[in-house]
């Protein structure tokens, strides 16, 4: 996501002991290792070198990233956006736990993921635009990201859908025998209401497929609150009925996500089972550009969640460490801010999307009523 300055390293800050085992704290708990003024509450494993920093930088970026394309979207220069303002931490942490090729099943703010993996920024923004830079030539909604060498699939808009999708991808690994190689489902706390969810979480069970499910319980799905959602305690304790452990964690926390969705996808390579993780964290922005969250919740909540912004707590957790500074950042966010604008500026020259690709990326083999179709559309003669 950028360079960074090296900060000189302080002694850290860890408390002696031994970290908390996420399965141990379990779907009613809540599993956390950083507190909301950045201090350890539990010893921090290490870490991969330079990953905290990364996180840092990559909740900075797509932060900065979402109010460029929501002020777009304002502008009436793309037709939708859905912001992860508050959700972060959750999104980033969770996704940094999993290995380049391992298949990963995006709800709606997931897009972050696809840039830690490798998705190019101009792609992520033309699929937005829809025009013809947009590799998928505007036949998705916006944020509909899909990259097939990052392994990011394209979410579907109807709610929870891409849990089947998710649940299938990790039984074909099964049955091909890919050993070393899972698959990560995304979900909101809506969505555990859906269809999908129930038949995705049983047949996972059953067959004890190399899934990690990853719900982000922002607590609104889109109006309706978490309380209207289910009566469970929790959203995690649901996994037990489809036959596997449920972790609850702190979704402000970064590195908690991390760590938990690690121990998770760790356990599905080593073939024994699923793992369903609940993520809890709160929608601080509408549900998507269409969306006024004031006309159905108390704001002073969102005040309230504000104070608990994973980017903050984690910033204050890698100045601790000497491992971030303002001026760091401040660099950073410039540097950013010119990759976000050359970048909107190569795609927004793009035209209109060639009539012709409608028949491209159809069929292997184009049958005969398609090519008749597309020799109609070539002959026909302008307005």
């Amino acid at each position: 996501m950028g360079k960074t300055v090296a900060g000189k390293k302080k002694a850290s800050t860890r408390k002696p002991g031994k970290m908390p085992d996420p399965y141990e704290v379990g779907p009613l708990g809540l599993f956390r290792l950083v507190d909301e003024g950045g201090k350890e509450v539990a010893p921090v494993p290490e870490l991969p070198d330079g990953l905290g920093v990364r996180l840092l930088e990559a909740m900075l970026f797509q932060r900065a990233l979402d109010q460029r394309m929501l002020n777009l979207q304002r502008q009436g220069r793309i037709g939708f956006y859905g912001t992860a303002k508050g959700q972060e931490g959750a999104t980033l942490g969770s996704g940094a736990a999993f290995e380049a090729h391992d298949w990963l099943f995006p709800a709606l703010r997931e897009g972050a993921v696809a840039l830690w993996r490798g998705m190019p920024l101009e792609q992520y923004i033309s699929q937005c635009f829809g025009n013809e830079v947009d590799l998928t030539h505007g036949r998705q909604m916006p944020c509909h990201y899909s990259d097939r060498e990052s392994h990011y699939v394209s979410l579907s808009s109807p709610i929870g859908t891409q849990i089947s999708h998710a649940c299938g991808a990790a039984r074909a690994i099964q049955v091909k025998g890919r050993d070393d190689q899972i698959v990560g489902g995304y979900l909101g706390d809506g969505a555990t209401s859906s269809n999908d969810f129930h038949a995705g979480m049983n047949f996972s069970g059953v067959w004890k497929s190399p899934i990690v499910y990853i719900c982000q319980n922002n607590q609104w799905a889109i109006s309706v609150p978490a309380a209207a959602q289910t009566a469970s305690e929790t959203f995690a304790i649901k996994a037990e009925a489809y036959g596997m452990p449920g972790l609850r964690v702190d979704g402000n926390d970064v590195l908690a996500c991390y760590v938990a969705t690690k121990m998770a996808a760790d356990r599905a390579r080593n073939g024994d089972g699923p793992t369903f993780i609940e993520c809890l964290t709160f929608r601080l922005g509408g549900h998507s550009s269409s969306d006024d969250p004031t006309k159905y919740r108390d704001e002073s909540i969102a005040q309230e969640w504000e104070q608990r912004d994973p980017l903050e707590r984690h910033r204050k957790w890698l100045v601790a460490r000497g491992e971030w500074t303002d001026e760091q950042q401040e660099e950073f966010l410039a540097e950013a801010g010119k990759k976000i604008t050359d970048a909107i500026n190569v795609v927004e020259v793009g035209g209109p999307v060639d009539p012709a690709t409608l028949f491209t990326d159809v069929w292997a083999e184009k049958p005969a009523m398609l090519t008749d179709q597309e020799d109609r559309l070539a002959n026909e003669k302008p307005v």
